[in-house]
């Protein structure tokens, strides 16, 4: 090797050093404390929002959540009390905006600040492009999107003050890759990243830190809550297998605990399960053999009819395949985590 070439070396292994040392001196810097927090999950009542709830109540935090469904809220609030945990449970809708500035008044009325938000409310629907109708997108829309940033508008003005807070949004990888026979939910998810990713950049010289979160399948027990379109059955049966099995989906309480982890760094993103990187990842270098492959997947789904547009929830479209010993692991967090 040339003087030259040793030069070019030490200099690159000391960048290298310089680089992690800083990284790992901003996570130190931005390492998060949640006892006494106040943190506010929306979709906190059942699935991962719960998940993330009993796992921030352990470390000290005060809750509150949000939900639609009255017995589903109030079953998660007995819980969550029953663990000792401070909570404050609150009907909301945060596709109505009035709604979501009714609840953080509430919230800092019982608290006194909301410290981090996490934006968790979410809906599925799954089938074919052409049974979906104008009003799944904006279902989709209004609540991965308009949702968010109703949530987000109604802290940002005592954080900003405060110089101080934290805002995860949890997106999907649905918002990286747009999956088929998931088309609103994917077109909804893909707004809420690019949101997502934007507010970070412009409010982090304010100290407040936003954390853009895109999971692959989890193992949350959500399928029979999810709504199916066309041959409703058949798509129920491949959703949930898909996120029953072992390998192509992750423990959610795993995922929870890497979501919590993310926030109290102040990561800006994390892409969890290792299927999900992966797939990002190639997508990012192959993006038009990523778009030939998933047409090829589109391929072996399910067809319908465009004049059924009729909708189902899982719990209406079990079939001999789902619920079975395959979605084991799923139906067991789905008792786990009030999706039953």
């Amino acid at each position: 090797m040339t003087e030259g070439n040793k030069r070019l070396a030490l200099l690159a292994a000391a960048g290298v050093g310089v680089y992690l040392g800083a990284r790992t001196w901003l996570r130190w810097r931005r390492a998060y404390d949640f006892h006494g927090k106040t943190v506010l999950i929306t979709g906190g009542s059942r699935g991962l929002g719960l998940l993330l709830a009993r796992q921030l109540g352990a470390q000290g935090a005060r809750l509150a959540i949000c939900a639609r469904d009255p017995a589903e809220l109030e079953r998660a609030r007995d819980e969550l009390e029953r663990r000792g945990f401070e909570v404050l449970a609150r009907l909301c809708d945060v596709t109505d905006r009035q709604q979501v500035e009714d609840l953080v008044r509430t919230v800092i009325g019982r608290f006194g600040r909301i410290d981090v938000l996490i934006n968790n409310a979410g809906v599925i629907q799954v089938g074919p492009q052409n049974v979906m109708t104008l009003k799944d997108y904006e279902e989709a829309m209004n609540t991965h999107f308009w949702g968010p940033l109703y949530t987000t508008l109604a802290v940002l003005p005592e954080m900003r003050r405060r110089q101080d807070g934290r805002i995860v949004n949890i997106s999907s990888i649905g918002g990286k890759i747009s999956v088929p026979h998931l088309l609103p939910y994917s077109a909804s998810k893909f707004a809420l990243t690019g949101f997502s990713e934007g507010l970070r950049a412009e409010l982090a010289r304010e100290g407040v830190l936003v954390t853009t979160v895109c999971p692959g399948l989890m193992r949350t027990g959500s399928p029979d809550n999810a709504d199916f379109k066309g041959r409703h059955r058949e798509e129920y049966t491949w959703f949930s297998l898909g996120d029953a099995l072992p390998g192509l989906s992750m423990s959610a309480e795993r995922a929870a605990g890497q979501i919590i982890a993310a926030c109290k760094h102040g990561a800006a993103e994390v892409v969890l399960s290792l299927p999900a990187q992966v797939a990002v990842r190639f997508h990012g270098l192959f993006p038009g053999l990523t778009a030939d492959l998933l047409s090829l997947v589109n391929r072996l789904l399910p067809e319908a009819a465009d004049e059924d547009t009729r909708r189902f929830k899982g719990r209406e479209s079990h079939s001999p395949l789902a619920p079975s010993w395959l979605t084991a692991l799923s139906d067991r967090a789905a008792r786990r985590n009030n999706e039953m």
